[in-house]
């Protein structure tokens, strides 16, 4: 056992310098131009990288395609596909009609309007599926719940008292619950945060009024028990489309004066105080897993909060101070950014603006979202595992498919991995993932200093159609 572990920390350590090495060689050809450097490589045709097929060559992308599920991956690639192998040519082909033809890139009275409300609708489709789901399991399950002092698994096992593993189990539940955390530092605790947050967020957010905010703490923790209590039995955290809800229902209370900046700052709220809950529930049962005290847990997660609360700023600050942050044409697009925007538009002034058919089309790819959600969980395992994802397939509507490209043939490797060697696959492809991620990762601080003290690659290699003679 400890001989593997050692070769894949000597595994990850290869392939992270593999990848810094690979960013840095990169970045020599980057240079100053649009479409400079491997991540603009066409390296399925002129014709295709118009339409943003490609592969860029992309450390990150090919790692997160070995870690992901292979469902996962092939849905990426079918909705990278469907949009932007069919469904953006052909509403290009309607400019003039459906939308006034020579719009801007970023203008969402044009196709750019169908890419993002295409993608948000198939995300909320998705998204309200899976939470009527998990609010159905979280009650059925707290329903079918008797009055047990123990942990639910135990009961399990109450016929084998002497088995190792009902032995195991019960050193667990005594180590997991004798360091509990008292209730009133709990409710203390958030009472004192809610006042903090009702007093200073309306001063950052003028259109947030205090109750406003008052109002997001008191429906909070039904939604954070919800969420927590689901994530627990599923793995799976909704945090995002609770705040999908807050953000629908302050912007349209708060109205046209505000409600955009309103919804958006009330969904931060939501979210935040929703997704801590079940990151603390992901916590909690890894302490009981491995024989930590739920206090100890409890207090690594407030270390980590309160370094957060000055690490991840400096770094927002250093990335919004090298790159272009936002840019549709940029490295750093930040989609669910503009995604999160145009929904608290719609929140405050409704359908009204969008182009031609575009309600229709999402409409049609909301509901179905709701039916392939449906198909997964009603049809047998064997045929289920082949049905895409909806959450998946929507990340390259707007995004572009270069990145499904790369993750596709991170899911290939893995594929041919597990067929030649499964044992190796399942205990090194994490490894490898892990380390081709870091190493990408680690290389952006390097490249960002580089950027704020305006040091620009030497090469700009560029690829084009031949010359004619």
């Amino acid at each position: 056992m400890l001989m593997n572990c050692r070769k894949q920390v000597h595994c990850l350590g290869k392939y992270l310098s593999i990848s810094l090495c690979w960013g840095c060689f990169k970045w020599f050809f980057s240079g100053i131009g649009d479409s400079c450097g491997f991540d603009n490589f066409p390296s399925l045709g002129l014709e295709a990288f118009k339409n943003t097929f490609y592969f860029d060559f992309s450390p990150t992308y090919v790692g997160c395609g070995l870690i992901c599920p292979h469902i996962v991956n092939c849905s990426v690639l079918l909705g990278a596909i469907i949009s932007w192998g069919f469904l953006w040519p052909f509403i290009a082909k309607h400019a003039g009609d459906w939308y006034p033809a020579g719009l801007g890139n970023n203008d969402f009275k044009g196709l750019y309007g169908y890419k993002v409300f295409i993608a948000i609708s198939l995300i909320l489709g998705d998204g309200l599926y899976n939470l009527i789901k998990i609010i159905a399991v979280t009650v059925k399950e707290m329903c079918h719940k008797g009055p047990k002092k123990n942990l639910p698994v135990i009961s399990e096992f109450q016929d084998d008292e002497g088995s190792k593993l009902v032995l195991e189990q019960r050193k667990k539940d005594e180590i997991f619950l004798q360091d509990r955390i008292p209730s009133w530092l709990a409710a203390s605790g958030y009472i004192v945060l809610a006042a903090i947050s009702t007093a200073t967020i309306p001063v950052i957010f003028p259109p947030l009024k205090w109750y406003l905010v008052l109002s997001s703490y008191i429906i909070a923790p039904a939604l954070a028990f919800c969420n927590s209590y689901g994530t627990g039995l599923t793995d799976w955290s909704l945090a995002s489309t609770y705040g999908k809800i807050g953000l629908f229902f302050f912007a349209s209370l708060v109205g046209t004066k505000g409600g955009v900046i309103a919804g958006l700052a009330a969904c931060g709220v939501m979210m935040s105080i929703v997704s801590t809950a079940a990151d603390l529930m992901q916590d909690f049962k890894t302490g009981y897993l491995t024989l930590s005290s739920a206090k100890s847990m409890f207090l690594s997660q407030l270390i980590g909060t309160a370094m957060g609360c000055v690490i991840a700023p400096l770094t927002f600050w250093m990335f919004w101070s090298a790159f272009d942050i936002g840019s549709p044409d940029g490295p750093y697009k930040a989609p669910y950014a503009v995604i999160f925007r145009e929904m608290a538009i719609l929140g405050v002034e409704g359908f009204s603006e969008l182009p031609k058919h575009c309600l229709a089309i999402c409409c049609g790819f909301f509901v179905a979202a709701l039916v392939i959600n449906l198909l997964r969980d009603v049809t047998p395992k064997k045929v289920s595992q082949f049905i895409p994802v909806p959450m998946a397939m929507a990340i390259p509507f707007y995004i572009g498919a270069y990145f499904a490209i790369d993750m596709f043939v991170g899911t290939v490797i893995l594929y041919i991995w597990e067929r030649i060697n499964k044992k190796d696959a399942d205990d090194f492809a994490g490894a490898v993932a892990s380390g081709l991620i870091c190493g990408d990762g680690i290389w952006t601080i390097p490249s960002a200093i580089f950027s704020i003290f305006r040091i620009d690659p030497p090469i700009c290699m560029y690829f084009g159609p031949s010359l004619s003679s």
